[in-house]
């Protein structure tokens, strides 16, 4: 028999300074079965960092060839793929090909071996952010996962702040590639 995924619920409030960005999101995340609490979290930090109105999750672990979230443009062209972890580095030049932007949200203990062997391929991309969350934050979000949350985040400055219950989580993303850098 196979395992299903596991819900949960997000009620999520926003308020990004840095692209003046102030939203409510009522969000459903479906956790794969081998998916960890970490990738859960990274997902859900995605996207408040992007938070708009029509970003979309994309079908998930299973699902190859598809961001972990998208942001469709009107005329349904992707204008902003946005994936978790250490992606192969052809799969991001393929979605390079494909969105008007892209951002890779790195975390985990394999990023610094993964952005050795995959930076100088990914650097020749224009459109393409990577983003790196130290393995501690990652942890500690991970540790705020339920399958109800009520979670608040603020962007400043390039620092999340994600609040769930009485305990907040500092997210300062380091940037390891910037279009046009």
């Amino acid at each position: 028999m196979a395992l299903k995924a596991t819900i949960f619920k997000v009620d999520l409030q926003v308020a990004d300074m840095d692209r003046s960005h102030y939203g409510s999101h009522v969000l459903t995340l479906a956790r794969h079965p081998s998916e960890t609490d970490e990738r859960l979290m990274m997902r859900l930090l995605a996207f408040c960092l992007y938070a708009s109105d029509s970003l979309r999750f994309g079908r998930g672990l299973s699902t190859e060839d598809e961001a972990d979230l998208f942001d469709p443009d009107p005329t349904g062209s992707i204008a902003h793929w946005v994936d978790v972890g250490t992606p192969d580095a052809r799969d991001i030049r393929k979605a390079c090909g494909q969105a008007r932007q892209v951002t890779v949200l790195a975390y985990g203990r394999t990023v610094g071996v993964w952005w050795r062997q995959h930076g100088v391929l990914l650097s020749g991309q224009r459109n393409l952010t990577v983003l790196r969350v130290s393995q501690e934050a990652g942890e500690t979000l991970a540790a705020l996962a339920s399958r109800n949350m009520n979670v608040q985040c603020t962007i400043q400055e390039g620092i999340a702040w994600v609040t769930c219950g009485d305990r907040t989580v500092e997210v300062a993303l380091e940037a390891l590639l910037r279009p046009g850098a």
